[in-house]
């Protein structure tokens, strides 16, 4: 009789504490993982960065500019392109609805994390709004409304999570 390694007890991230684990990984991604290493055929170990968005438009830019250097450090760069316009729509999203959406936590900050296992990455975006995430169909002449149908065309896979006792993150994994 085999018995199967089980994995340790994950603890509950708060939006005080949001600060990936170099493995940290969203759990519903997790078979995306090549066995249970966190390296790939390629030989690229894990890594992660995270940068902290301040409360303002500006911060897209700036989330861009992070997500771009990091790809470009960790030689990732044939992900640029779809990470520039995840990282876009994942901040706006971040900053304008989030924000919004957390009157009284407004001032929390927004933080953006990479995490690279193998040659995946996921883009985290983390804020203190507790709206949920969700594909809408806007109306044909509506201004937005597409953010996330982009991050789910350019992601192997997306979604979010509630952060205790406020918040959420909003995850999307990438691969070349």
């Amino acid at each position: 009789m085999q018995s199967a390694p089980t994995a340790p007890a994950r603890p509950v991230w708060t939006t005080l504490d949001w600060w990936p684990p170099v493995g940290w990984w969203p759990d519903p991604a997790r078979d995306l993982l090549p066995g249970s290493s966190a390296a790939s055929p390629s030989g690229l170990a894990a890594a992660s960065a995270t940068f902290v968005l301040p409360p303002d438009t500006e911060s897209v830019h700036s989330a861009r500019s992070f997500a771009l250097g990091t790809l470009t450090g960790w030689k990732l760069e044939d992900l640029r392109e779809n990470m520039e316009l995840v990282v876009s729509e994942l901040a706006t999203n971040a900053i304008r609805h989030g924000l919004r959406l957390a009157a009284a936590h407004s001032r929390e900050p927004v933080r953006l994390s990479l995490i690279r296992r193998g040659d995946l990455v996921a883009c985290a975006l983390n804020d203190p709004g507790a709206g949920s995430p969700s594909l809408r169909d806007p109306e044909p002449l509506e201004v937005g409304g597409l953010g996330l149908h982009i991050v789910e065309s350019l992601s192997v896979r997306w979604g979010w999570a509630p952060l205790a006792p406020y918040g959420k993150i909003v995850w999307a994994v990438l691969r070349p």
